[in-house]
């Protein structure tokens, strides 16, 4: 895990999200997690946030972290998001 502005990221993410998922940048999940626009609790003592990425043609990405709402898992965008 290589902190980010006091953020991590797990191995999973570093491996094999932004292998499957090349055109995310870290810096929008931080975004995310800063300013998110809904947050629900997960099974496991995760969080799931949504966050709006304008660089994303404003599409909505899905942030999934660890219980300290710190450490990234995943991230993807999420097109079914309901506002």
């Amino acid at each position: 895990m290589r902190p980010m502005s006091g953020y991590t990221f797990t191995a999973y993410f570093e491996n094999e999200v932004l292998r499957k998922r090349p055109y995310l940048k870290k810096e929008w999940c931080i975004r995310v997690c800063e300013k998110p626009l809904r947050v629900e609790s997960q099974e496991n003592n995760r969080f799931r946030l949504w966050g709006e990425i304008e660089e994303l043609e404003g599409r909505v990405l899905h942030v999934v972290t660890l219980p300290d709402k710190t450490t990234i898992h995943n991230a993807f965008p999420d097109r079914g998001f309901k506002r």
